[in-house]
């Protein structure tokens, strides 16, 4: 990473740090899911609203350092309004390009490009991460309003 790409990646990371995109709560969550790091004491719950394939909103709250919080913020914001399977491959792409699986110009991350850089750090690949896996942990999930362990309604 050169001087202006590392500038670009720190002054990215201490913006989404200082106003953080989606922070908060959704009023009717479909799914939910929480992430914890108890080596650092990163902690964050991620909120996801899906309809129709989509993943309609979300919102994310807790604590965490500066390059927890901004990967979070980053992601609520490349994938509000896209469809699930896109979130799952940013996913896929975004891990790979940390853990140096692909090359970040090859992955097609946008702006989350800007967080390639913490792949020099192996320490704190988790803290950019934390965030996603609590998402795809949501994901996962049966819908709220969808309990799994109802009968199904007589014909």
């Amino acid at each position: 990473m050169n001087r202006a790409e590392d500038d670009l990646y720190q002054d990215l990371v201490l913006e989404h740090k200082r106003a953080p995109r989606h922070f908060g709560t959704l009023a009717a969550p479909t799914q939910e899911a929480r992430g914890h790091n108890p080596q650092c004491g990163d902690d964050l719950t991620v909120q996801l609203e899906i309809a129709d394939g989509r993943v309609g909103d979300i919102r994310f709250r807790g604590q965490g350092c500066a390059i927890c919080i901004a990967s979070a913020s980053m992601m609520s914001e490349a994938v509000q309004g896209r469809e699930i399977a896109f979130a799952r491959q940013l996913h896929e792409r975004f891990r790979a390009v940390l853990t140096g699986e692909l090359e970040p110009e090859d992955a097609q991350l946008g702006k989350l490009v800007s967080l390639a850089g913490v792949r020099r750090y192996p320490s704190r690949i988790k803290c950019a991460l934390l965030g996603w896996h609590a998402m795809m942990h949501a994901l996962a999930q049966q819908p709220v309003d969808m309990p799994a362990d109802l009968p199904a309604p007589a014909p």
